[in-house]
């Protein structure tokens, strides 16, 4: 079946493509979807986070000045660590003259200033001075493509997103950045880390909040196929790359071959597994000419987008010439063998 009849085919086939020219016009479009595309949630920008609350299993550092005793009982040679004060599971604490104190969910503002309240019975205009020391009751968690997927904590210091992934360390060869997923409050944001480091880094805008769930997805089903007349046919993998070219995927697989190609059918056949609900998108590329490659190199194709460079004319009439003369010589020989028969 020749490309034409690829593109054009029967009446049947043309109501399940359409055939759209790769253009300029065409590729600012694109460029404005995919701009549009990659913005943030507004959501995600304008989240702010709220002073650090005290959660069980921190360990808090007090300070009463001029009071050694109250500041560190397990000695002052030791370090704040183990004269630390462990917030325990039901988010309470024991202090000294206090006793049980109820801190989960409190700043630690609201805990300094509780304190100075109480002690202010037994001690005359207390100086006090709260520090977390260990961070343990709020964490971010990771999971895919990271080389560390171990929890991260979260502090009095904002963590965002870009610091975050930084500290995970991706998967070079594994990852797929263009649909990175922040899960929060029971809502997933799909992100593409690719678009928005094009975008000035905007990672860097997006904080953290206590629960957030992180998943990287691998690369591994993320695949163009490139077929017809290049000089390599293959499957061209993304890796890292989230907006690979058609100029690059055809790069990949050694170009068109320069003999048996025509370069005015490069193809990009997109859609064409799901025929029943939508017709599939055969995007077609005039590449004879060396400024073609210009518009191949803006043209983002897509995992499972298959690349298909058509034959010459030349070629396919010797391919039929390959296919009629052994036949012809068989049926040649065959009328020679009757005729030396007959004399």
């Amino acid at each position: 079946m020749s490309t034409n009849g690829l593109v054009r085919g029967t009446p049947t086939d043309n109501s399940q493509i359409q055939l759209v020219t790769i253009t300029p016009q065409l590729l600012a479009s694109d460029h404005a979807a995919a701009t549009l595309s990659a913005a943030i949630p507004q959501e995600l920008l304008t989240y702010r986070p709220e002073p650090y609350r005290i959660g069980p299993g921190d360990t808090l550092f007090i300070t009463v000045w001029d009071h050694p005793e109250l500041t560190s009982p397990a000695g002052a040679q030791q370090q704040s660590l183990p004269n630390g004060r462990l917030v325990r599971s039901d988010g309470t604490l024991f202090y000294p003259y206090i006793g049980a104190l109820n801190v989960g969910g409190m700043t630690i503002e609201d805990l300094r200033l509780a304190l100075t309240a109480k002690l202010a019975k037994f001690v005359e205009k207390p100086q006090v001075d709260v520090n977390v020391v260990g961070y343990n009751s709020q964490h971010v968690t990771f999971q895919g493509a990271f080389m560390k997927t171990d929890p991260q904590t979260i502090t009095a210091v904002p963590l965002t997103l870009g610091q975050a992934i930084g500290l995970a360390t991706i998967n070079p060869d594994q990852a797929n950045l263009s649909d990175l997923t922040l899960s929060r409050d029971g809502h997933d944001y799909h992100l593409d880390l690719t678009a928005l480091n094009h975008g000035h880094g905007a990672a860097k805008d997006i904080y953290l909040k206590p629960g957030d769930h992180i998943f990287l997805p691998y690369n591994d089903t993320k695949e163009v196929y490139v077929m017809g007349e290049v000089i390599r046919p293959m499957a061209v993998g993304f890796r890292t790359v989230t907006d690979l070219s058609l100029t690059q995927a055809l790069g990949r697989a050694g170009g068109l071959n320069p003999v048996t190609s025509n370069g005015k059918e490069v193809y990009v056949i997109r859609g064409a597994n799901d025929l029943q609900n939508a017709p599939a998108k055969v995007f077609q590329l005039d590449a004879r000419s060396p400024s073609a490659f210009a518009l191949g190199d803006e043209f983002r194709v897509e995992p499972g987008d298959v690349v298909f460079v058509g034959a010459a004319g030349i070629t396919r009439w010797n391919r039929v010439l390959s296919q009629l003369l052994p036949a012809a010589s068989l049926l040649s020989s065959a009328a020679y063998t009757n005729y030396s028969a007959s004399h």
